[in-house]
């Protein structure tokens, strides 16, 4: 009987790993990014061969968190996969859509600015949240 609690538990503890482990990649990868982009100005006054270092590590440990959030899908249940992966496709989408619009809304001279990546980004990360949430409360 005490076996499912054990496989249950044991569940629970690589959920907490692969969600430990996803974190500590994304925090990795903020900071790399972050050297990369402010380091050359910063810290080694652009020279070419410490700003390439920054950003292939950039992509390095960017392709480390690719990994661990594959692990961190794999590892969780078929709930809990569905309402993940409907949450990308919904920021996929909405980054696509947006995104086009939103460069063409200067190529048409509607805005006078030029459109940052950091601005689809941030529209993409709260419609992925939104999806997470909305998706959790579906399937209550």
């Amino acid at each position: 009987m005490n076996h499912p609690k054990t496989n249950s538990n044991s569940w629970e503890a690589t959920q907490k790993t692969n969600t430990a482990r996803l974190r500590y990649w994304t925090l990795a990868w903020l900071l790399s990014l972050a050297l990369a982009r402010f380091g050359p100005e910063s810290i080694w006054a652009y020279h070419t061969g410490l700003s390439i270092l920054g950003i292939v590590l950039n992509l390095f440990i960017g392709a480390g968190m690719i990994i661990a959030n594959k692990t961190y899908l794999r590892g969780l249940d078929e709930m809990q996969q569905k309402i993940f992966l409907d949450a990308t496709a919904l920021s996929l989408g909405t980054g696509l859509i947006c995104g086009l619009s939103y460069e063409q809304l200067e190529d048409v001279q509607l805005i006078t600015f030029q459109p940052e990546i950091s601005h689809l980004i941030f529209v993409m990360s709260l419609t992925f949240i939104v999806g997470i949430v909305w998706g959790n409360k579906a399937h209550r």
